[in-house]
Order: structure tokens, then C-alpha cells, then sequence
């Protein structure tokens, strides 16, 4: 008998399943009902339900409710500060059976060698790990990057199983002026999935956005925008992150008469919290806490997500389709009991053997050594030009302050929460140095530096001592990337991300208790941010409104020009 004839055979019960699930109800997305009987599994396929199986192995989920596996619609891995193995280990435990991925932070340093080895790792991955192709490296023509990807670039690199289409269109401006080589990748994938990123567009520039060809949306960060773009065509994702967090602010669209068009994402989330917190199943249980319908609520995580990327063959715990599924002990709280992945048990003992990918991206952090005077803000204009933070938000306010000049130099502020912000290339290119001010640290003393730096991923740094910033500048550098903070002279704590200095090679609890002495050491300098390094991170991100800074100067995004 083929596969085929084995399965509907399964099905009828003419032979045994592989694997049965005995003594739970499964929650139907489609009716909202809870139904029962055993569910079979041949192979990584359902084959039935609502029926008595025999099987070779059963699991006895008694009083457990059966839900579809969640799919993460838009993520970057390289934020979770693991490779894609360990990030595999800890999220699927969590119930992220898909995680749609855009390796452009790799990309944006080493080029198209950084999305084959996260083709490569979804090859091996014990949940479906798929890979956009990245549309924006760089995300704009105001950064360094280190590599730059064109459209035939993007072609070479189709046809990898694990593709859907473009990653997120980030270049808005680009898309709606009409830009030749955003044309370009545009006409390449037309006809195929596009993901969208436009903070803020509305009225005639979203609609040309959206005519386009582009077809989701996870920037938007209040009801009213989100419902535009649901209008528009485009499926919104409902983001929260580390420091993206908009999911209570849409919480009130997302109904059963929404589901179908919205879907869940967490974009930027490191281990740290979601071991606090969790991943999909944080979001799951915090938007029922707050009203959102239960079925509404788990289609956004799992059916609607499918259905938005053409993923026919999963989304439903029914015959037919692959067998993810999470037993949860509590519906309301998504109190995960078990995951079934591709028809596997989820256990500790499925990610061991798994075969060893070998780390790309070494030695990436190429600096000249750098020196207190690096950091002085030269000017003969006593305004200066402001980020302001936006806590819980990657949007920023374009801020404009009188700083007294000495020197030569406009000096931090801390009385004032004016703190020095400074992007220093470190791909080798061209050594560029901007300096500015940001507000909202609420530091005191020392520095924070970080080659985790968006999209570009050159070194970025703040602090209020400029000693400090250049021990901290130096440190990073041979430490081959990651995170440092400095204070009176010493490094008080590091975590290295040797992997095109954006990913570690520990696992993830190491990692998980490293940041935890980050945070700390970031309080005693008189942080008030929940997450530093990410925050940080996003500052120097020129497609996201309103002021930035990159390694060529302060951008206004929303004219989208450096500043002079």
C-alpha cells in the first residue's frame, strides 16, 4: 500500500495507528465545540477523531483539552539570543509547534550565507521552523550594513522547503515611491505571500501599500490603526515582544468576528522572559483574561495563523491534518500539561542527537580601538535633536533640547535624562561614528554597549561616562559581540554572542541567567527600563517613527532623511 492508502486505512481503523491520544476533548476552531474520543496519529499526520483507535503507543490525556499547536506568524530567532536549536527547546515546549521566521538580522551581517544556516537548522528542528526570505538588507540606504541583498540574490535562494515568500516589506517608503529595487523583489515574489511592516501608514499611501501585493501587517500598535488595515486587506498580527507590546492595545478588536483576519506574533522575545512569562501561550491567556473570546483567542493562535500563509495542513486538531497539538489542563489560562509536535512527544530526549550545526558569523565585530573622545557630541548649534523612548513601544518621539556646549562638546545631561546615544559601525566598512541624545533611560552613571543593533547590527551604545562607553565599545569587541555594561571603570557584566554577534552559543537557561545579571547591573546605573538591551536595540531601527539614530547620523524616519 502507498502512504496514502496506509493513512485512510488508519483512519477507518483496518490497521493501528502509530500513536493515540485517549481520554481528552478536543476544542473545535471551526464551531467552538468540545468534542470526545481518541485522536489517531499515523506518522506526523491526524487520522481520526471522534472515534475509538487502536494504536502501538497511547498517552492517556484524561481530563486535558486538545487545542491545535501555535503558530508564531512573525518572529526574528536571532532575538531570542540562541541559535535556532535552542531556540527550538525553548519555545516548543510552550506550544509554538510553527514559527515563521526573518533571518534578516543575521543577513544584515553576513549576507545570504546567515539564511541558508537557518535553512539548514529547519531541517532539524523538532518544531516546523519556516524561513522568509529577507527583503530589506539593509532595511534603508541611512545605515551600514554588512551585507546587502538584491533581488536575484532572493532568487537563489528560493525553493528550500521551508519558504513561504518575502519577509517583512520594511522599506515603506520604497514600496510607495516606487523605489527600482524594492520594485524589484516586489515583482519577483508577486502572486506569492509578502509580509508587510508600516508603522502608522493610513488613508491613499496605505492603500498603495497594500496594492502592492502585501498581505499582513504586525506594526500596528492601536485599535484604530489595526482596523484600517483589517479594512485594507491586510491580516494584522497582534504583537508582543520584549519591548514591542501592543497586544492589550488590540486586544479589544480581535472578536470571533475578527479571528479569522488576526493572528498572534511575538516578533523580538528573549529567553529571560519567556521564561517569566511565556511565549504564544502568554499572549493566549492574557488576552481571554481581558475579554477576548476564548475561540477568538486560540484561532488567532493557531487556524487564522495558518489560513494567512497558506498553511493548509494544519490549524485543526481533525483528520487530515499534521498533528500538532497542545493538551492543556485549562482552556482560560493555556496551562500546558503536553505538546505533540509533527506527531512526537515533546520531551527533553527529542532534542538531544540532534546533528550539530556548525556556527557561522565568527569574529564579525571588526573595530579600530576605541577611545573616550570617540564619544564627544562635536556641535556649534546649543539645540539638540532628542530620542524620546516610548516604553513598551518600538515608536519613539523626535524630542528637540537646549544643551549648553563645553569644549566643543554637548555633554550628558543626567539631571535632565539626557543621555549620550552612539552607533559605531563594526563591520569594517567605512568606521563611521554618529553621536546624539536619547531620554528615557533614566541612567546615572556607566554605559551600556550591544552589537545587537537593528537591522544594521552595528555597535550601539549609551551612557553617561565616556570612559566607560569606550571600555565597554572595546570589550564587545573581544568578546566577539553581545552585551556589556560598565560602571566605574569595570566590566560588571557581559553575555558574549559570538554568532555574527547576535546569537550565543550556550543554552538557553545560560543565557536566561546572564541577562538577569544584566538587568541588575543596568539598574544600579539608575535604569527604569524593563528591557534595556532591546530597547536600545531598536533605537537605531530608521524605519520606525520617529527619530533614530544610525551609524551615518540622527534620521528623521518620518521624512526619512539624516539629519544635518
Amino acid at each position: 500500500m502507498t502512504d496514502l492508502d496506509i493513512r485512510i486505512a488508519a483512519a477507518r481503523g483496518e490497521i493501528p495507528a502509530d500513536l493515540v491520544l485517549r481520554g481528552g476533548r478536543v476544542y473545535d476552531l471551526v464551531t467552538g465545540t468540545l468534542s470526545e474520543g481518541d485522536v489517531a496519529i499515523l506518522g506526523d499526520r491526524i487520522v481520526g477523531v471522534e472515534a475509538d483507535y487502536e494504536a502501538h503507543e497511547v498517552i492517556d490525556v484524561s481530563g486535558l483539552i486538545l487545542v491545535p499547536g501555535f503558530i508564531d506568524t512573525h518572529l526574528h530567532v536571532e532575538s531570542s539570543l540562541v541559535t535556532p536549536h535552542e531556540f527550538d527547546r525553548c519555545v516548543t515546549p510552550h506550544g509554538v509547534t510553527t514559527a515563521i521566521c526573518d533571518p534578516h538580522e543575521i543577513a544584515n551581517v553576513i549576507g545570504a550565507e546567515g539564511i541558508r544556516y537557518f535553512q539548514q537548522a529547519s531541517e532539524t528542528t523538532v518544531m516546523d521552523l519556516r524561513v522568509q526570505l529577507s527583503s530589506c538588507v539593509p532595511s534603508t540606504h541611512m545605515e551600514t550594513s554588512g551585507a546587502t541583498l538584491e533581488a536575484d540574490d532572493l532568487e537563489a535562494l528560493r525553493g528550500h522547503p521551508s519558504g513561504i515568500g518575502l519577509a517583512e516589506m520594511m522599506n515603506y517608503p520604497g514600496v510607495i515611491h516606487r523605489d527600482p529595487g524594492i520594485m524589484a523583489k516586489l515583482r519577483a515574489f508577486e502572486g506569492g505571500h509578502v509580509d508587510g511592516h508600516c508603522p502608522l501608514l493610513s488613508g491613499r499611501d496605505l492603500n498603495a501599500y497594500a496594492a502592492a501585493g502585501i498581505r499582513t501587517e504586525h506594526e500596528a500598535t492601536s485599535a484604530g490603526e489595526a482596523a484600517e488595515k483589517l479594512r485594507k486587506g491586510l491580516r494584522v498580527l497582534i504583537r508582543e515582544g520584549s519591548v514591542s507590546k501592543d497586544l492589550l492595545a488590540l486586544q479589544p478588536l480581535l472578536t470571533e468576528r475578527t479571528a479569522a483576519y488576526m493572528c498572534l506574533c511575538t516578533d523580538d522575545r528573549n529567553p529571560l522572559d519567556i521564561a517569566e512569562e511565556g511565549h504564544l501561550d502568554h499572549m493566549i491567556r492574557t488576552l481571554i483574561a481581558h475579554g477576548t473570546p476564548t475561540l477568538a483567542a486560540y484561532r488567532a493562535a493557531s487556524l487564522s495563523a495558518a489560513e494567512a500563509f497558506g498553511l493548509k495542513d494544519r490549524g485543526l486538531v481533525a483528520p487530515g491534518y499534521r498533528a500538532d497539538i497542545v493538551a492543556l489542563r485549562d482552556l482560560e489560562t493555556c496551562d500546558i500539561a503536553h505538546v505533540i509536535c509533527g506527531g512526537q512527544l515533546v520531551e527533553g530526549a527529542l532534542f538531544e542527537g540532534r546533528p550539530e550545526l556548525p556556527p557561522v558569523g565568527r569574529g564579525s565585530v571588526t573595530l579600530p580601538h576605541i577611545h573616550a573622545a570617540t564619544f564627544r557630541h562635536a556641535t556649534n548649534a546649543e539645540t539638540a535633536h532628542v530620542i524620546g523612548i516610548r516604553e513598551g513601544q518600538i515608536l519613539t518621539d523626535h524630542l528637540v533640547e537646549d544643551v549648553a556646549i563645553t569644549d566643543g562638546d554637548q555633554r550628558p545631561d543626567p539631571a535632565r535624562d539626557l543621555v549620550r546615544i552612539a552607533v559605531i559601525e563594526r563591520h569594517g566598512r567605512n568606521g563611521n561614528v554618529a553621536t546624539g541624545f536619547v531620554r528615557g533611560f533614566g541612567m546615572t552613571d556607566g554605559a551600556i554597549a550591544a552589537t545587537v543593533c537593528h537591522d544594521h547590527h552595528n555597535l550601539v551604545a549609551v551612557g553617561i561616562d565616556y570612559d566607560d562607553l569606550a571600555l565597554a565599545a572595546n570589550r564587545l569587541a573581544e568578546i566577539e559581540g553581545g552585551f556589556v555594561v560598565t560602571q566605574g571603570g569595570r566590566v560588571v557584566a557581559e553575555l558574549s554572542l559570538p554568532v555574527a554577534g547576535l546569537m550565543s552559543l550556550e543554552r538557553f537557561e545560560t543565557v536566561r541567567d546572564r541577562l538577569r545579571d544584566l538587568r541588575a547591573a543596568a539598574k544600579d546605573l539608575g535604569v527604569t527600563l524593563h528591557e534595556p538591551f532591546l530597547q536600545l536595540a531598536f533605537l537605531a531601527l530608521p524605519v520606525i517613527p520617529a527619530l533614530k539614530i544610525t551609524d551615518r547620523g540622527m534620521v528623521d524616519v518620518e521624512r526619512f532623511e539624516i539629519l544635518e
